[in-house]
């Protein structure tokens, strides 16, 4: 029987917005659950979506210790303060030594943390966890498909595994996978062989997806498993966030230096010969608008619209209006769009009642070029305490409390306003106010790929339209001031 100390940290961090993500943002319980110490750890992520849920199932059956330490997963927004980042990382190293000695640790990171004052966070995090429990205990790590690999974090762990998904439906097996990895050092030591390499580009996330090439023949063949390799993992990185090892990267531990530079090598080749597959179409607002709505006079499915550059799971605030407008200015009919969040305008919705009509200054983004709120009469549609629970496939069963919510009406087009930001990924916000899916002619998701994998199965088509917001589907638009020499943004 081992003792396994377990932990997690995640944040997917866009560098070019102006929020940040501080201690309470952490402490919040929104699609995920709030912050949690010791015990709380293991009754709020067992049988949840999550990778420590997975882990906790698949180790749950052996005569190990358990020592959970802390976990918070923060989603995606603008850097983390360095408040937050101290005391989260401050109470897992504290911990972690009050519960030595430990024969094994495994981390759930997400691997694109940015902090004030901390460009590589997640390597940063095992530097400190890795002083704490010297160099003969093996630390396991799994990452989101979307982590920017640094060097030392490659180094510092002796496992990492990470999703082989995106959408992200493979986070509890990631956790499993993760629990048999720790198992196997724990047999036979820390692997011997690491190798980490990055490539020259930059992808945006739209076309990132495992269910289409060339990503689903690089997580193929990252599954492969041969002799002396202990992981092998293709990330395509999250172009969001200003550091010198953001992009995609391949990662191996081996036995032995020579296999896993080798197996490496092979995904690194594949992967640069792939370059010109990484690419699809992206509507400009006003055209992509008048497409949707053509479509969607002969479509027998709804036609659904992601709104991507407003993603609140890439660090999108969820209040742009870009394409909410055009839909009104070109008269659109049964259009539903979602999630907004605006948490005055939800409780004035509350105030008012359903049925009325009031008078707000809805959304309004503070990205560049981002549209104003949209200032006019709403009739409010439906109302709902924001407290459901999700079921699709991203995000798992579990509970989610987005504060007050509405769904607010002008001409043809319904509006799904939240009081906390979360990605439209799940349809449970959507039944939560009432609102029938396969009814809309036109369905636009603050989502860039999340959406899929339980919207795509009802769509007609899906387009990705570009209005205005926190997210630049072209990373050749940030202004970067890390970003290692000769890497170049794929358009």
């Amino acid at each position: 029987m081992a003792r396994i100390a377990v932990g997690g940290f995640q944040h997917e961090s866009n560098s070019f917005v102006s929020h940040r993500a501080d201690f309470a943002y952490f402490a919040a319980h929104r699609d995920r659950p709030p912050l949690v110490r010791g015990a709380d750890v293991i009754a709020a992520l067992s049988g949840g979506g999550f990778a420590l849920s997975g882990f906790l199932a698949d180790i749950g059956g052996r005569q190990h210790e358990i020592v959970p330490l802390v976990w918070t997963s923060g989603g995606a927004g603008g850097n983390v303060t360095a408040d937050a980042f101290e005391r989260v990382v401050g109470e897992l190293a504290g911990r972690l030594s009050l519960a030595l000695p430990v024969d094994a640790l495994y981390l759930d990171l997400h691997g694109a943390m940015v902090a004030e004052g901390v460009a590589d966070a997640d390597g940063e995090i095992l530097r400190r966890i890795r002083a704490i429990v010297g160099d003969a205990v093996p630390i396991v790590v799994s990452f989101d498909y979307h982590a920017n690999v640094s060097p030392e974090t490659v180094q510092r762990a002796d496992g990492i595994v990470g999703f082989l998904t995106y959408p992200h439906v493979d986070r509890r097996e990631t956790g499993a996978r993760a629990a048999k990895l720790v198992e196997a050092l724990l047999e036979r030591g820390r692997p011997a062989g690491k190798a980490l390499r990055k490539l020259p580009f930059l992808v945006p996330i739209e076309f990132q997806s495992t269910l289409s090439e060339p990503c689903r023949s690089l997580v193929a063949q990252s599954c492969e498993r041969a002799g002396d390799l202990v992981d092998l993992c293709w990330f395509a990185g999250f172009p969001a966030a200003d550091t010198a090892w953001c992009g995609p990267a391949v990662v191996a531990h081996a036995w032995t230096q020579a296999a896993a530079d080798r197996a490496a090598d092979a995904l690194l080749a594949r992967a640069l010969a792939c370059e010109p597959l990484f690419a699809g179409r992206l509507w400009p607002v006003e055209s992509g608008v008048r497409e949707a709505i053509r479509l969607a006079r002969a479509a027998s499915k709804p036609v659904v619209v992601s709104d991507t550059q407003d993603n609140p799971g890439a660090g999108g605030s969820g209040r742009s209006t870009g394409i909410i407008r055009e839909l009104i200015r070109l008269q659109a009919q049964q259009a539903v769009a979602g999630l907004l969040c605006d948490p005055d305008a939800a409780a004035a919705a509350h105030r008012a009642g359903v049925g009325s009509t009031i008078r707000l200054a809805l959304g309004g983004d503070d990205a560049p070029d981002a549209d104003p709120p949209i200032t006019a009469e709403w009739t409010i549609a439906a109302l709902g305490s924001g407290r459901f629970q999700t079921s699709g496939s991203v995000c798992g069963v579990g509970s989610a409390d987005l504060g007050p919510m509405a769904r607010l009406r002008r001409d043809g087009v319904d509006v799904v306003v939240t009081s906390r930001r979360m990605q439209a990924y799940d349809p449970a916000p959507f039944h939560h106010v009432g609102v029938d899916l396969t009814a809309c002619r036109i369905l636009v998701l603050k989502s860039s790929c999340h959406f899929r994998a339980d919207f795509e199965p009802l769509a007609e088509t899906v387009m990705t339209i570009l209005a205005p917001g926190g997210y630049q589907a072209d990373p050749g638009r940030y202004p970067y001031r890390r970003l290692r020499a000769g890497v170049r943004p794929l358009k």
